[in-house]
């Protein structure tokens, strides 16, 4: 299985692997990098290649934010010559698609996969609601 690595503001990253891991089980190959608030593009930085560097670019990375530090962190490693795969606006169904696609050899569908999971669940129930009504 392909790593991936998590990164965040605060421990949003931590905290979102724990609650897939709770669905999906442990998962050894997905790492965290949290930029904490004492911390700046440095320190964040040099954390992140204490995680990325032995996994020798066999990794793809999930940011909070797109423009964030974390995400433009990963960023500027790929415009210095990194060759990784960075993903902004990471979510649950993100991480359990990617668990997925590379338990079975599945094309990685992520962003689809992330759009398709926000649901404005009042409308569900409002439908669900107006279709018990017509019975």
């Amino acid at each position: 299985m392909n790593n991936l690595i998590l990164v965040s503001h605060g421990d949003f990253c931590k905290e979102l692997k724990n609650s897939a891991e709770m669905i999906l089980g442990p998962q050894e190959n997905i790492y965290t990098v949290s930029l904490l608030p004492n911390e700046g593009e440095k320190e964040f930085s040099e954390k992140f290649e204490v995680v990325a560097e032995p996994l020798d670019g066999d990794y793809t990375v999930f940011a909070d934010l797109m423009g964030g530090t974390p995400c433009n962190i990963a960023a500027k490693k790929i415009m210095n010559g990194s060759d990784f795969n960075l993903y902004a606006g990471m979510n649950m169904p993100m991480i359990i698609s990617f668990v997925n696609a590379s338990l079975v050899g599945n094309t990685q569908t992520l962003v689809t996969d992330a759009q398709e999971s926000i649901v404005k669940v009042n409308d569900l129930l409002a439908a669900d609601n107006f279709d018990e009504e017509d019975e």
